[in-house]
């Protein structure tokens, strides 16, 4: 238990791209609206969620990413605590839509301080069948709507938005080469902000990103070096980019 804590629309997107790419997610689109105090989604092509785990997807401290304390030791996703999500609905209005490959349809639940809750006055509280393709939505509405002090705090939607942009920005270049899209855009535009194409590569996305003059200005350095264990005939590589 780490106590995560959404302090601004941006962390919100960290977080849900993060379980986007542990999801196994190609594509990520960022929608924001306001900055994301309004409206922000976030769509991917993961491996979705099953139904019978979208009762529980939102409790804190509750992770399909480990099973066993031995799962500890060998930790491969950015999240594990089970917490983010949680927090993003103690702060605002979350609803979730998911598809997995094997799901006959896809699912849509709606979810207030970390329990699912009922679409409408008078029905059940669970998650309803709905058209949708494989992967997950999770639209997040009138964030800090019970934090008046704090949303208030805010000066404008331009600084926040330009704050998301800045993450996704860094994820699209950290993962330049591993043939994943980023997306982001305003609410109601047709055109994106920021797009970087999944066979593009990390320089690519600098160029993107920060423009010509910025990239041409990289140089590509690999390294490598013996290996340190007897018998083990594979050497260790590296790249990075430097000026």
């Amino acid at each position: 238990a780490a106590g995560e804590v959404i302090q601004r629309p941006c962390n919100a997107v960290k977080e849900m791209i993060e379980n986007s790419l542990d999801a196994g997610a190609t594509s990520i689109s960022v929608t924001s609206k306001n900055g994301g105090l309004s409206f922000l989604q976030i769509q991917d092509n993961g491996h979705g969620i099953r139904r019978e785990d979208l009762g529980i997807v939102c409790e804190r401290f509750t992770t399909s990413k480990i099973s066993n304390f031995e799962d500890l030791k060998s930790i491969s996703t950015f999240g594990f605590r089970g917490e983010a999500l949680a927090s993003i609905t103690h702060v605002a209005n979350v609803t979730l839509v998911t598809k997995t490959k094997d799901s006959p349809c896809a699912y849509k639940a709606k979810f207030c301080d970390g329990s699912i809750v009922a679409h409408r006055a008078g029905e059940k509280a669970e998650a309803k069948p709905c058209a949708g393709v494989i992967g997950t939505i999770i639209t997040v509405e009138d964030l800090f709507h019970n934090m008046t002090s704090r949303k208030n705090a805010y000066r404008g939607g331009s600084e926040e938005y330009n704050r998301i942009l800045a993450v996704i920005t860094q994820y699209a270049i950290h993962y330049g080469d591993k043939h994943i899209s980023f997306t982001s855009k305003k609410h109601g535009h047709s055109s994106p902000d920021f797009h970087t194409p999944s066979k593009s590569s990390t320089l690519e996305n600098i160029k993107i990103a920060y423009g010509k003059n910025v990239s041409d200005e990289l140089l590509s350095i690999g390294s490598s070096h013996a290996p340190t264990t007897p018998g083990n005939a594979a050497s260790e590589s590296s790249n990075i980019l430097g000026e």
